[in-house]
């Protein structure tokens, strides 16, 4: 059976587009004053979970290419937030760990959820309905 054509705002894929560039805006107004963006805060959370790992971790958490992961790592490593280094059991494999300075915006990072969370509520976002959400997008996800 044949989909008839939508509408862009019909789209959901357009739909999720959206909603994540409005979630993004809405992370952005709290890690400027972090010097992060969105991406580096994404490598900075993983790094946070497990301190010391490979780049081919980082990118398959992050679902993007080795090509798209690299510019993101040589920034934070120019802010001083991450050393990038070699494995000792494989020289082609490089290691990411956090410096004493990215280790110490643990609770900043950590808080950036609580605050986005908390800006959501003030839109009347309630806990439920992003909850439900998070669900069927990771149902969704894993399906996919």
């Amino acid at each position: 059976m044949k989909i008839p054509s939508q509408q862009l705002d019909d789209e959901m894929s357009f739909k999720l587009y959206t909603l994540n560039r409005l979630i993004q805006q809405e992370y952005q107004a709290f890690l400027a004053p972090l010097h992060l963006t969105y991406p580096q805060y994404l490598v900075m959370k993983i790094l946070m979970e497990g301190d010391g790992i490979p780049v081919n971790v980082i990118t398959s958490r992050l679902m993007l290419e080795s090509n798209t992961v690299t510019p993101i790592l040589q920034r934070l490593e120019k802010q001083g937030l991450i050393r990038r280094g070699y494995s000792c059991n494989d020289q082609r494999q490089r290691i990411i760990t956090l410096t004493d300075q990215g280790k110490d915006m643990r609770q900043e990072i950590d808080d950036v959820s609580s605050l986005v969370a908390e800006s959501l509520r003030e839109k009347d976002t309630s806990c439920e309905t992003a909850h439900r959400l998070e669900n069927m997008l990771g149902e969704f996800i894993s399906r996919m």
